[in-house]
């Protein structure tokens, strides 16, 4: 049996897989481990602030531009959101011309990354992890951390925060909103609007000792609003992000499992047990739960293609592997995730396409020239050539000396 039958299972394990730079997730803490705090000195030349300056104090100004990728001009003013922690926080708007600013360090809300918070994110644990990089002269507090906007209607990109430094230009550069095909899938939770008023307030009181990081208070007050609304979709998943951050990952998967079965078109859940079942190598669960999201919104994630394409791999389905390999690389033109043209060029080795194997996997190397993985991926990438070249007709090749 060929080497690369088994790369993404052995890449996996080693911990070494990388994928999408949009979103960053971290290594999960084992909880029978104590957390190990950053350890980065606060003072001194590696230090991001002045010796004399408090940094948690310390006003971050930011500024950037809202365009949507049509070139069409927005239709109403988009909220700015920062992902930290499990959370999202609004920190701003746009004007009606796209434009935003504001100062993030006015908001009490911005976590201490330097104490063990951990972002959350639309991503996979294939994400291009930032979690272990030296910060260097960046921000601590922005460890982990992206800017995206929300409008109704609209999927947006992520900016990464990890490398900006307080004295940096604030022009973070421009968010890009891309339109929502019509689909049967829900971004958002409808059910979750008609929850009575005690629900929601249980629900906000929780949502608040969320954003302070009082993660048990806030898990007790989500608790609560489903006891009064067991339909409260929303609630269910936030209780899923704070289970699975702090490693309860089996009771992460209950209260996803829960919210869709309150609402079974709202996208979230499906997206984050796809997540859970990945880092668990649960493969068939992964095939089963990409093809229910792709059921529901087969158009605008490309990363539900990804996931599919590794789960299909390793459940030995290799034709469906690379058809969805293909599909996610098609709905990357920015490519962002070089990681599937990795996918896809495994699929196709199993599919004996040596010579489409090797130029994507190629395509991969050229573009990740720092991967942990690369020595493995070049070992790989001899093999199929080798393999490409005891295939390919005599004539073909090379006149040996």
């Amino acid at each position: 049996m060929r080497f690369w039958r088994f790369a993404i299972l052995a890449l996996l394990n080693a911990g070494a897989v990388s994928a999408q730079p949009t979103a960053a997730t971290p290594p999960q803490p084992n909880p029978q481990q104590p957390r190990i705090v950053n350890a980065t000195p606060r003072t001194g030349p590696m230090a991001p602030f002045p010796d004399d300056d408090d940094p948690n104090k310390r006003v971050i100004p930011l500024a950037g531009t809202v365009v949507i990728s049509d070139g069409t001009p927005l239709p109403g003013r988009a909220k700015i959101e920062r992902i930290c922690s499990i959370f999202p926080v609004v920190e701003g708007e746009t004007d009606h011309k796209g434009h935003f600013s504001f100062e993030l360090g006015r908001n009490v809300e911005l976590p201490d990354a330097s104490v063990g918070t951990y972002p959350t994110s639309h991503s996979t644990p294939l994400g291009n992890n930032t979690w272990n990089r030296s910060m260097g002269n960046s921000d601590r507090r922005l460890w982990g951390c992206g800017l995206r906007a929300v409008l109704p209607g609209f999927r947006s990109d992520v900016i990464q925060l990890d490398t900006f430094h307080y004295l940096d230009d604030p022009n973070v550069g421009t968010i890009v909103l891309h339109r929502l095909a019509k689909v049967d899938g829900l971004t958002i939770s409808v059910v979750s609007a008609l929850a009575p008023k005690d629900a929601r307030k249980a629900y906000e009181k929780g949502r608040q000792a969320e954003a302070k990081l009082n993660l048990e208070e806030a898990h007790r007050d989500l608790e609560k609003a489903v006891e009064v609304y067991p339909q409260y979709s929303i609630a269910w998943f936030e209780m899923g992000r704070i289970a699975e951050h702090g490693g309860h990952w089996d009771d992460a998967r209950k209260s996803y499992k829960q919210a869709i079965a309150a609402e079974p078109k709202y996208l979230q859940p499906y997206e984050q047990l796809c997540e859970l079942a990945l880092r668990e190598a649960k493969w068939q669960e992964l095939v089963d739960f990409t093809d229910q999201w792709l059921k529901l919104d087969p158009l605008n994630s490309s990363n539900a293609y990804y996931l599919s394409s590794i789960g299909n791999l390793q459940m030995l389905h290799p034709s469906v592997a690379e058809k969805n390999a293909r599909e996610a690389v098609r709905m990357d033109p920015g490519k962002k995730n070089m990681r599937a043209r990795y996918v896809l060029g495994v699929a196709m080795a199993q599919n004996r396409d040596f010579t489409g194997a090797a130029e994507a996997i190629r395509s991969y190397l050229e573009a990740t020239p720092d991967a942990a993985d690369r020595a493995l991926v070049e070992k790989q990438l001899q093999q199929i050539q080798e393999a490409a070249h005891e295939k390919a007709p005599t004539a073909d090749r090379p006149n040996q000396p």
